[in-house]
C-alpha cells in the first residue's frame, strides 16, 4: 500500500522509507513557531530542559500577534519576556510591531515555509501552511519547548481523508465558503486526528489565498493537518517568497484513505456558520433575517490581499449601515502597504470602516472588537464558540469577506448580490 502526501513528508523527516497510519515516529523539524500567548510557557519549559541554545536560531520563529499592540500590563510583560529570550538566543525570525503581522500570514510571506517542510507551532492554526504542500500542525507549549531544544518532535502518523475538488468557483464564492461547506458536511470532529488532503482538477480554480484559508480551518474539523497537492501556483508562490530548497511530495496512486469526498466547487453558494460551532452552516439563501452589530474582516483566515480586494469590490461606493461597526485588519504590514497603494484602505475608510494594524485581537475576544451581551458579529475569522469574541451571550457568524462586506452595508447577514 502506498503513502499519502503527509505520510511521505513524515517518512522523509523521520529517515524512514515508509510509515503507516498510527505509527509513532520522531521527525526532524524545519520550523518551530510561537506567539505572545504560548511562547512564555514554552520558554519556561525550555529552561527546564537545561540546554543553552535553541537547536537552530534560523528555524525558530516568534511572532507576538494575539494581544499586540499590548492591550494591558500583563500582555506588555509577556512580550517583554519573549523579546528578551529572542534577543538572548539570537533568534533571527522574531517579528514585532512595525515589521510583524498575524503569524500564519507572515510566515509564508517571509518564505519561512516551503513544500515538503515539517512545521510545528504552539497555535492550533499552524495547519495553514499545508496550502504550500507542507506538513504543519499545532502543538502545545511543552512540545514547542522540546522542538526549540532538539529540532525534533514525536508524531503519530495520521490517517487521511482524500478531498477531490472539481469544477470552479461561482461569483462571490471563495475558499472560505469551500471550507465552511466541508466542515458543515463532515462536522467539527469529522476529520479527528486525520490529514485533510486536497487534490483534483478544481485546484486550478483556487488562488493561494483561497488555499491558505482552507488549510487554516482544518483544525475546525478536528484534523491534524490540511495539505494541498503542489501545482504551478504553489511553486510560483514559493519561488516568489523564498530562497529555500523545497521538495514536492505527491500521494501514491494506491495510498490508503479513511474516506474519500468529492466537492463540486461549481455548485457551492456563499456559506455562513451560525453560532456556536463552525459546522452549524447554512447557505446565504437559508440565512434568514439576522441583524448584526459588528463586522470584522481580517485574521489569519481571511486577512490577505485577495480578501481585502474582495471586500473593497463590494464596499466601493457604499456606506456601512448606521449603527454597524466595521473593523478591517490587514494580516501583515506588507499586505497593509499593498492595500494602501491599491486604494483599498481609502475605499474602506470612505465607506465608514475602521482600518487597524495587524492583530489577532478581535478573533479571540482579546481586544479591538470585543462584543457586548446580545451583540452579533459577522466575522471572517475561524471560530464562533460561545464567548469567542467577547460576552458569552454574544454571537459570531463566520463568513467570507464578500458576505461580511455585504452585511456591513445592509446591517444584516446578506448576499453580495444584494448590494452589487
Amino acid at each position: 500500500m502506498g503513502m499519502t502526501m503527509t505520510q511521505k513528508i513524515l517518512a522523509a523527516h523521520a529517515g524512514l522509507e515508509k510509515v503507516e497510519a498510527g505509527q509513532l515516529i520522531m521527525a526532524d523539524l524545519d520550523l518551530v513557531l510561537g506567539n505572545d500567548i504560548t511562547s512564555p510557557v514554552a520558554i519556561n519549559e525550555f529552561r527546564k530542559i537545561g540546554v543553552k541554545d535553541v537547536f537552530d536560531r534560523n528555524k525558530v520563529a516568534i511572532v507576538p500577534d494575539h494581544f499586540t499592540p499590548n492591550k494591558d500590563i500583563k500582555s506588555a510583560e509577556q512580550c517583554k519576556f519573549i523579546r528578551k529570550f529572542a534577543h538572548d538566543k539570537e533568534i533571527v525570525n522574531y517579528f514585532e510591531i512595525g515589521e510583524m503581522g498575524i503569524e500564519h500570514a507572515l510566515i509564508p510571506e517571509k518564505g519561512l515555509v516551503v513544500s515538503g517542510d515539517v512545521v510545528i507551532g504552539a497555535d492550533s492554526h499552524t495547519c495553514t501552511y499545508g496550502a504550500l504542500g507542507a506538513f504543519s500542525t499545532g502543538v502545545g507549549s511543552t512540545d514547542m519547548a522540546a522542538g526549540m531544544a532538539s529540532g525534533k518532535a514525536w508524531f503519530k502518523v495520521p490517517e487521511a481523508i482524500k478531498i477531490t475538488l472539481v469544477g470552479s468557483l461561482p461569483k462571490w464564492v471563495s475558499g472560505k465558503d469551500v471550507i465552511l461547506h466541508i466542515i458543515g458536511m463532515i462536522g467539527v470532529d469529522g476529520a479527528l486526528y486525520q490529514s485533510m488532503e486536497y487534490s483534483g482538477p478544481g485546484l486550478a480554480a483556487l488562488s493561494m489565498d483561497d488555499r491558505f484559508t482552507i488549510a487554516n480551518m482544518a483544525i475546525e474539523a478536528g484534523a491534524k493537518n490540511g495539505i494541498f497537492e503542489v501545482d504551478d501556483k504553489t511553486i510560483a508562490y514559493i519561488k516568489e517568497h523564498s530562497t529555500k530548497e523545497f521538495t514536492v511530495f505527491k500521494a501514491d496512486e494506491d495510498a490508503e484513505y479513511s474516506r474519500e469526498i468529492e466537492v463540486n466547487l461549481s455548485s457551492l453558494r456563499p456559506t455562513v456558520a451560525f453560532p456556536h460551532l463552525p459546522d452549524n452552516t447554512r447557505t446565504i439563501d437559508e440565512a434568514g433575517d439576522v441583524p448584526i452589530h459588528q463586522v470584522v474582516i481580517g485574521s489569519c483566515t481571511n486577512g490577505r490581499i485577495g480578501d481585502l480586494r474582495a471586500a473593497a469590490e463590494i464596499l466601493k461606493g457604499h456606506k456601512v449601515k448606521k449603527g454597524v461597526r466595521v473593523i478591517i485588519f490587514p494580516a501583515t504590514q506588507k499586505i497593509y502597504l499593498q492595500a494602501m497603494r491599491e486604494g483599498l484602505l481609502e475605499i474602506f475608510v470612505e465607506a465608514g470602516a475602521a482600518v487597524s494594524t495587524p492583530t489577532c485581537g478581535p478573533c479571540l475576544g482579546g481586544h479591538m472588537g470585543v462584543l457586548a451581551s446580545g451583540e452579533r458579529a459577522v466575522a471572517t475569522t475561524n471560530r464562533n464558540f460561545v464567548g469567542r469574541m467577547g460576552h458569552p451571550k454574544s454571537e459570531v457568524y463566520l463568513a467570507s469577506p464578500q458576505v461580511a462586506a455585504a452585511s456591513a452595508i445592509t446591517g444584516k447577514i446578506s448576499s453580495p448580490g444584494e448590494v452589487v
